[in-house]
C-alpha cells in the first residue's frame, strides 16, 4: 500500500527498444495505417455516392469501414508521432480516453461483423424473404445496438480503471491497453479482470460463434450450386471472409481470454498488431474491393459521375 501512487502521466515504451526494429516497425505501421484508412474511406465514399449500392449488404460494409478507420486512428497516429518527436509521454486522462475509444471501436467492429454474417445468411438461405426481413428498421437496429453496447462496455472499463492506483507509469506497449494497465496497478484488480471476461465474452465469443453459425448454412448452400465456377468463386469469397474473421477473433481470444501465465510482452504486442492494424487494413480489400459492383462504383468515383441515377 505504501508504494501506491496516483500517476499523472504514463510513458509508452513502444513496440521495440531496438533502433533498427523501431525504424522498420514505424515504416510498416505507417503503410498499414495509410492503406487501411484510404481503402476504408474510398469504400464509404463509393457506397454513399452510388445509388446502385444503397442496399443492406453495402450499408453494413460502409458501417464496418467507419469503425475500422476510427479503430486504427485511436492508436497508430499517437505511436507515429511519439516515434518522430521522441515524446513517449501520455497524460493519465488521455490514456483513459485512448483506452475508451480503443475498446469502443473494437467492440463495435466485432458486433458489426456478426451483423454482416447474419445479413449474408439471410441473403443466401432465405432470398425470397430477404427484402422483407432486412427492412430499414432492422438494418438500423443491427448498427445502432452494437454502437450503444460497445460504448457502454467501454465506459464501464474506463470508470473502473480511473479508480485504480499504479506502482509504475511505464507501459510496455505502444498504446494504453486494458490488460497492460491492469498489470501495472497496485490496487485490487479482481473486478477489472472479471469484467474483461464477463463483458468481453459476449462481445467476442458469442459474436464469433454467431458468425460461424451463419457461415455453416451458407457453405452448404454454396456447395449445392451446380456451376463449378460459381461454386469456386463463392467459396473463395467466403474463405477470404473467414480468414480475416479468424485472424481478428483468434488474436483477441488469445490475448484477453487465456491465462496470464501464458503471456509474454512480445506475444501480446504481435497479437495486438494483428487485430488492431492488419485486419482493419484487410477488411476493405476482402469485403469490398473484391466485389464487382463496388469496384465499378470506385471507377465511377474517379473517372465517371458518381451521382448518376439508376435506370
Amino acid at each position: 500500500m505504501d508504494n501506491q501512487t496516483q500517476v499523472s502521466e504514463f510513458i509508452l515504451l513502444g513496440l521495440s527498444q531496438q533502433p533498427l526494429q523501431r525504424e522498420l516497425l514505424f515504416s510498416l505501421s505507417f503503410i498499414l495505417y495509410l492503406s487501411g484508412c484510404l481503402g476504408n474511406l474510398l469504400t464509404i465514399l463509393a457506397i454513399i455516392l452510388d445509388p446502385h449500392l444503397h442496399s443492406p449488404m453495402y450499408f453494413f460494409i460502409s458501417n464496418l469501414s467507419l469503425p475500422d478507420i476510427c479503430f486504427m486512428s485511436t492508436t497508430i497516429p499517437k505511436m507515429l508521432v511519439n516515434h518522430l518527436c521522441g515524446l513517449t509521454i501520455i497524460s493519465f486522462s488521455a490514456c483513459l480516453a485512448q483506452m475508451y475509444f480503443f475498446i469502443a471501436f473494437g467492440a463495435a467492429d466485432s458486433m458489426l461483423l456478426s451483423a454482416m454474417a447474419y445479413d449474408r445468411y439471410l441473403a443466401v438461405c432465405s432470398p425470397l424473404h430477404y427484402v422483407t426481413i432486412m427492412g430499414v428498421l432492422r438494418c438500423a437496429l443491427l448498427v445502432v445496438i452494437p454502437w450503444i453496447s460497445a460504448n457502454l462496455i467501454s465506459m464501464v472499463h474506463t470508470l473502473l480503471m480511473s479508480h485504480l492506483s499504479f506502482c509504475t507509469n511505464r507501459i510496455p506497449h505502444f498504446f494504453c491497453d486494458l490488460n497492460a494497465l491492469i498489470k501495472l496497478s497496485c490496487s485490487d484488480t479482481q473486478v477489472n479482470e472479471m469484467l474483461v471476461l464477463v463483458l468481453g465474452g459476449p462481445v467476442v465469443l458469442i459474436s464469433f460463434l454467431c458468425i460461424m453459425a451463419s457461415y455453416t448454412p451458407i457453405a452448404v448452400a454454396v456447395w449445392k450450386v451446380p456451376s463449378v465456377q460459381g461454386r469456386w468463386k463463392a467459396f473463395s469469397t467466403c474463405g477470404s471472409h473467414l480468414c480475416v474473421i479468424c485472424l481478428f477473433y483468434g488474436t483477441i481470444i488469445g490475448l484477453y481470454f487465456t491465462p496470464a501465465s501464458t503471456h509474454t510482452t512480445q506475444r501480446d504486442m504481435a497479437a495486438t498488431v494483428m487485430y488492431s492494424m492488419v485486419t482493419p487494413m484487410l477488411n476493405p480489400f476482402i469485403y469490398s474491393l473484391r466485389n464487382r459492383d463496388l469496384k465499378g462504383a470506385l471507377k465511377k468515383l474517379f473517372i465517371g459521375n458518381p451521382f448518376a441515377k439508376p435506370l
